[in-house]
This record gives C-alpha cells, sequence and structure tokens, in this order.
C-alpha cells in the first residue's frame, strides 16, 4: 500500500547570515520522514516568487517568517494531509492552487517551497531511492561541472566593485574531487597575492569568495588569472572564468553607473566592455550582463557575445517558465540560472530545466547568498542533468554541505549504485566558434 502524508510542519530556523528561514518536515504514514530548508538571495530580482516575511512588528527586525510557518502548520498542512505520497507534481500543484496568487505571496514561496522538497525527501526514502535519482525519473543523471566563486564585489561584498561575483569554471577536470582541488589551489593562491599586493581581506564575502578593495571591475579579472596561473593551471585551457554582473543593481534610469570607476555606460557601452573582457580574458560565461527587462539591451549581447559565452538569465529570467519561453523566442539568452525558490516548487523547478535544455540553453543549478546546511541542491544538479551548478565558493559549510554531497553521490555511496549516472566530462574548446562546450550536456 502506498505511503501517505501524515504530518506536515514547519519551524523557524537561521541562514548564512543569521537571517530567519523556514525549514519544513514531512512525515508519512510508513514512517519515511524528509525535511529541507529555504535558502534566500540578497541579490533578488523583482519578478521571482514571493517568500513571505513578518514585517514590521515582527520579530528580527522584521524578517522573522512566524507567518510562513504558520502557513505551513496550518491551511497547507491541513490541505496535504492524507494524500498518497510520491505524485510530486499533484502534491506541489494543490499547494500552488490553495495559494491562488500569481507570485505565491499569500502563503509565501518560503513556505510553499520547504514543503515541496521535504516531500521529495520523504518519498525517496519511502521507496528507498537516494534522493537524486528518486529526482531523476527518466533524465540522464549527471555529475555538474561547477562554477565557483573566488572574487566578489556587488552586493556580495560591500559593492566595492560593481559587478557581484568572478568565478573560476574548472573545465580540465574529469571529477568532482579534481575540481574541488583546483579551486581551493586557486582560492588559496588569490589569497597569497592580494596578501602580496597590500588588499588581503580581513574576512571573506557572503559566499565565501574573497572581497578585496579593488580599482575597478576589470582588475578582478587581472586577479583571476594570475591567481589560475599561480595555483598551477593553464588559464582558459584548464581554468577558465565566469562573471556574475548583476546589472540590475547598478542600473538606473538607463544606465549602467560604475560608481568605483567614476563612469555611466549605456546597454550598448556595457556589452562593447564585456565584449572587449572577452576578448581579452578566459571568460566562458557572464551571467546577468544587462538589467532583468532590459530585452534589447540582453539581444545586443546574444548578438555580440552568444557565439563565444554563455549568457546566463538570472533575474532576467527569475526561473519563470514564461520568462524563460520569451528568452528563447527573442534570443535575449542562451544560459538558465535555476534558482529553486525563485519560483517556489520543485515541479516548475524541474520543468524550466527541462525546457532549456530541450531548446538548447545551458542551464545552471545555483544556490542562493543566503544559503542553508542543506544538500538538496546537490542531488537537484545531478537528477537534472543541467550540466553545471554554482554554489559559492569552497569555504563556509553551507556551500561544502552540498559540494561533498556531489563527492558521495560521484562515488557512489549511496544506498543504490548509481547506474547509468554520467560523470562529470572535461569542456572542450571549439576552436571555430571560440567558446568552450560541454562534453555531456
Amino acid at each position: 500500500m502506498a505511503a501517505h502524508i501524515a504530518e506536515v510542519r514547519a519551524l523557524q530556523v537561521l541562514d548564512s547570515r543569521g537571517k530567519p528561514t523556514l525549514e519544513a518536515e514531512v512525515r508519512l504514514t510508513d514512517g519515511s520522514v524528509g525535511s529541507a530548508q529555504v535558502p534566500s538571495g540578497a541579490s533578488t530580482g523583482r519578478h521571482e516568487a514571493r517568500e513571505l516575511r513578518d514585517g514590521d512588528g515582527g520579530g528580527y527586525a522584521g524578517q522573522g517568517v512566524a507567518a510562513a510557518v504558520a502557513s505551513v502548520n496550518g491551511p497547507l498542512a491541513s490541505a496535504l494531509r492524507g494524500l498518497p505520497a510520491g505524485n510530486q507534481e499533484r502534491i506541489d500543484r494543490v499547494m500552488i492552487n490553495l495559494d491562488g496568487s500569481a507570485d505565491k505571496s499569500r502563503f509565501g514561496a518560503n513556505a510553499i517551497l520547504g514543503i515541496s522538497c521535504g516531500h521529495a525527501r520523504a518519498a525517496a526514502a519511502s521507496a528507498g531511492l537516494p534522493l537524486w535519482r528518486a529526482l531523476a525519473g527518466a533524465r540522464q543523471a549527471k555529475i555538474p561541472l561547477p562554477i565557483v566563486n573566488i572574487l566578489s564585489g556587488g552586493m556580495h561584498a560591500g559593492r566595492q566593485i560593481e559587478f557581484q561575483d568572478f568565478l573560476a569554471v574548472p573545465h580540465g577536470c574529469t571529477s568532482i574531487a579534481e575540481s574541488l582541488e583546483a579551486v581551493a589551489a586557486i582560492h588559496r593562491s588569490m589569497r597569497e597575492i592580494l596578501a602580496r599586493d597590500g588588499r588581503a581581506p580581513s574576512g571573506v564575502a557572503d559566499e565565501g569568495g574573497w572581497g578585496p578593495r579593488l580599482d575597478s571591475n576589470e582588475q578582478a579579472l587581472e586577479y583571476m588569472v594570475r591567481a589560475i596561473a599561480e595555483a598551477g593551471y593553464d588559464p582558459g585551457n584548464q581554468v577558465s572564468i565566469a562573471i556574475d554582473v548583476a546589472a540590475t543593481h547598478f542600473h538606473r534610469e538607463g544606465e549602467y553607473h560604475l560608481a568605483s570607476e567614476g563612469r555611466s555606460l549605456d546597454a550598448a557601452g556595457l556589452v562593447s566592455l564585456l565584449e572587449r573582457w572577452a576578448r581579452e580574458f578566459p571568460i566562458v560565461a557572464i551571467e546577468d550582463p544587462l538589467a532583468e527587462d532590459d530585452w534589447n539591451g540582453w539581444r545586443g549581447a546574444c548578438r555580440a557575445l552568444g557565439s563565444r559565452c554563455a549568457l546566463v538569465g538570472d533575474d532576467l529570467l527569475a526561473t519563470n517558465p514564461a520568462r524563460l519561453e520569451r528568452a528563447i523566442e527573442s534570443r535575449a539568452a542562451n544560459a538558465v540560472l535555476v534558482k529553486m525558490n525563485q519560483i517556489g516548487t520543485l515541479t516548475e523547478t524541474l520543468q524550466v530545466v527541462d525546457r532549456a535544455l530541450e531548446a538548447g540553453f545551458a542551464a545552471v543549478v545555483s544556490a542562493r547568498s543566503g544559503e542553508t546546511e542543506d544538500s538538496f541542491l546537490a542531488d537537484l544538479a545531478v537528477a537534472a542533468g543541467a550540466g553545471y551548478i554554482k554554489i559559492g565558493s569552497v569555504t563556509r559549510s553551507e556551500r561544502l554541505a552540498k559540494y561533498n554531497r556531489l563527492l558521495r553521490i560521484e562515488a557512489g555511496w549511496e544506498k543504490a549504485v548509481p547506474e547509468g549516472l554520467a560523470p562529470l566530462r572535461p569542456l572542450r574548446h571549439d576552436e571555430k566558434r571560440g567558446r568552450v562546450r560541454v562534453n555531456n550536456a
């Protein structure tokens, strides 16, 4: 007899910033239990599903999630209790319909996502399967290539420079174990170089990368090349660079304001800057190069850079099926960043990945800057077959929980042998088009 949902409950816990978030637990009639903690972003777009926070008069200066906890413990639990477990789409659809809002603002996307992922864990446990295998279904599960934060600016590091993150892409590695060794060496060499230059920060930024004071955004790229080389890797051949521009956050009145450099650029000027960088530095991916509603600017970026770089929509696409479809039709991006809490259910998240891959887009499963010790994201990336994962740096336990989970999956430390699991394969360079591609994507 199939297990049914016996109990759903939630409580308020803390994320990596000491900010409240929600943990939901789903218990089944056969005794199987699954729980999940929900992350939160600092660099959030206005098209994301809405997390529910208590506001003025609530705890933690209004940032508490008591109302979202009450959504779980009250109406959502009542609606789900007694339903058969295992049909993820049905469970998620019940919650979406009960909420009734376009952005899940009635009960909170944080409340709905916590239950969605908690149910998936409980159902996997009930079936005796590793989470990634249960989530994969008929998909070709794959070990993803990590894109790893080394330097930070923007909202992740006090806006010392405008561009938000500079990341290492260890495409010459053939396993997660090799990749982590490479990026750990690069992270270490970056610290040593910054110290020699008198720029060593006293701590790390939100996602574990270094947040030094730099003279310009371009200087971060120069440091990235130096750190890759001094760590013993060949820039562009073994390890390349990704940039998270997060342009929405310095876009005002039609211009992109680089206050740290004392200048402003229009969309064409910013694209021209990125185009020059892509010629001069080993850049393989650029996230949010234009603002979240600058569709014309995005189309211009794709024309200029789409043949040599992945142009990754985060704020632009917000893990939203309708916005992804618009980007596919208008050729406004060629890759999507996938964040579960931007859309609010596991079902919709997987639909976005499936549609992106079907359209020939790259898909990057991503953590948030306000993370938890929950490792669910690692299983999701493997199950979805996305090919890429962006977690943060190789410091801070909320990041390492996901990396270490990938190591366990890759090593086969599971109840079921990972038959049919495609290993991470190195990127190969496409000389004709001047870009890199994923062999197993």
